[in-house]
């Protein structure tokens, strides 16, 4: 072991080489003194020791750290411990192939049995659609996936939006025209991140549904102009959605990444972006960026496109999955049903499944 001013060099057994700072190896002690024995959460503060805190003692046998500080308090560690903090989480989702079309489930085995539940939440996760068919075509259906998804996200207008023809709609998918490929409530701060559409009845012509996997567009677009990619990630824009008693209004870029520039979120409603300040620096070139994404999102290559029938039920994660739909003849009855969720909590929803079905066969 090496002790340097601020962090400690430790070779483990095998050869590899951590470089652990001592700030870092006092806040995450995990003794009972520094974390509540109930619950595992952190106790301790650290701003309760110096910034230049070095440990009095340091001692490695076999794969097992052993400190003593100023105070006398001791902290240990395993070596695999430390070592598997080096494993960052990767993502797990898939882009689509041109073939994609999303993995159905019956409905009543989706909700009756959790290995299948497991299987199609994780089938959701990776690319981000799924088909639940043989629903009942009636209202308070969605509500019944809440064991599963999680709570309902609500929103401003309805709890449960209902899509049909209204001459007097807000919005418009309340009509017969065709819907551009978008995801729902842009003009929020944070807009849902999983949408579910149930379609009561399919009766008019015309009107397929399409989707479209926006990261995979999005990366393929950053190899090939990544100075425009850059345009979507930094340009606020404005997104507004309004009735005569609710307005919601979000100002964001399109794109969102995490720290390590990974695609997290795409924000994109050609209906309800709003103008944006003609004279602020960089819009010349997001409005080529803008286009270059437009056209590539509603490029046939980029759909998947099919029927949705009465009784079935699409889920998108909506912060990836665009949706949309052809127009269609307002000669017959088309009601689709729509409400959102939370991806955080589909993905707490599929670590319990797992978890108890391993428990299960223990």
């Amino acid at each position: 072991m090496i002790r340097h001013t601020d962090a400690l060099e430790v070779r483990w057994p095998g050869s590899e080489v951590s470089t652990l700072p001592y700030l870092w190896l006092r806040d995450n002690c995990g003794c009972d003194e520094c974390r509540e024995v109930q619950t595992t959460e952190k106790k301790f503060l650290i701003a309760s020791v110096p910034v230049d805190l070095q440990p009095s003692a340091v001692a490695l046998i076999d794969d097992q750290l052993r400190l003593i500080w100023p105070d006398g308090h001791e902290t240990c560690y395993s070596g695999s411990a430390i070592r598997a903090l080096n494993d960052d989480e990767v993502s797990t989702w898939t882009p689509w192939s041109a073939e994609f079309r999303p993995r159905r489930t019956d409905f009543q085995t989706f909700l009756s049995d959790n290995n299948a539940a497991a299987t199609t939440i994780a089938e959701f996760l990776e690319h981000g659609a799924a088909i639940l068919d043989g629903a009942p075509a009636q209202p308070g259906v969605l509500e019944e996936l809440t064991p599963r998804l999680g709570p309902i996200r609500e929103v401003l207008f309805d709890r449960i939006h209902n899509i049909e023809l209204d001459r007097e709609g807000y919005n418009v998918a309340h009509t017969a025209l065709a819907l551009l490929p978008h995801n729902d409530f842009a003009s929020y701060s944070w807009p849902p991140s999983v949408q579910a559409l149930h379609m009561l009845v399919n009766e008019a012509p015309g009107g397929a549904t399409i989707i479209v996997d926006g990261w995979n567009v999005l990366a393929k677009y950053r190899e090939e102009h990544p100075e425009f990619f850059e345009s979507l990630c930094s340009m606020p824009v404005s997104f507004r959605m309004f009735d005569e008693d609710t307005e919601t209004y979000a100002v964001a870029p399109i794109v969102r990444c995490d720290t390590d520039g990974n695609v997290i979120a795409l924000r994109f409603s050609n209906q309800l972006m709003q103008p944006m300040n003609p004279n602020r620096s960089g819009v010349a070139m997001f409005y080529q960026a803008y286009r270059e994404l437009c056209r590539r999102l509603t490029d046939s290559a980029a759909k998947a496109t099919f029927r949705l029938q009465g009784g079935e039920i699409l889920l998108v994660a909506s912060q990836r999955v665009l949706h949309g739909r052809e127009a269609f003849e307002p000669t017959g009855r088309r009601h689709v049903r729509v409400t959102y969720y939370e991806l955080d909590n589909v993905k707490s929803s599929l670590f319990l499944l797992q978890r108890n079905n391993v428990h299960g066969h223990e």
